[in-house]
């Protein structure tokens, strides 16, 4: 066996559920969490780092995420944009539901915009740290929040401004199929 193999086993059988839930908020849809999970672990543990222990091993995990979530949209609208160049979008409606979940409403933003908010609303990460992470200069990270968080408002039905009190919300691991 392996070195890491124990490593991933434990991480998944310790951790599975906080990083699916986590990944959940990036792509939107517990499949498709799963499925980042998977990447990111193959990611992670396909290039020869040395881990020490869990903690650090979630924490290489997470950070992959975002990166694979923005590659994964990039490649698909390529692939949309080669086969029909005249394809359009129907629009995000604003009209929606007020009872809609932020699951929901985070998949009504563009990649970029959805992995940002997560970094820094769920992350509780600063501009600046964004940016580093992402590779993007600093404006560019405050237009995506700027431009996400006035499409989330209607969506979220958030009427205060909410820099005035920060907004934080609970994420609870989605129970797997058959349970």
């Amino acid at each position: 066996m392996v070195s890491w193999q124990p490593l991933v086993e434990q991480l998944v059988r310790e951790r599975g559920p906080r990083l699916t839930a986590y990944a959940a908020l990036l792509v939107g849809r517990d499949g498709d969490a799963e499925d980042l999970v998977h990447d990111a672990l193959v990611k992670v543990f396909s290039k020869r780092r040395r881990l020490e222990s869990v903690g650090e091993a979630e924490a290489y995990v997470r950070s992959a995420m975002p990166s694979i979530v923005i590659d994964r949209a990039r490649s698909a609208a390529s692939r949309r944009r080669a086969m029909d160049r005249s394809f359009e979008r129907e629009p995000a409606r604003p009209d929606l539901e007020a009872g809609l979940d932020v699951r929901r409403a985070l998949r009504e933003l563009a990649p970029r915009e959805q992995v940002c908010v997560v970094l820094r609303f769920f992350d509780d990460l600063t501009v600046p740290q964004i940016a580093d992470r992402l590779g993007l200069a600093q404006g560019s990270v405050k237009r995506y929040l700027y431009d996400a968080t006035a499409r989330l408002a209607p969506l979220l039905d958030v009427t205060e401004d909410w820099e005035e009190e920060p907004m934080t919300i609970d994420v609870v691991a989605a129970k797997g199929r058959g349970q």
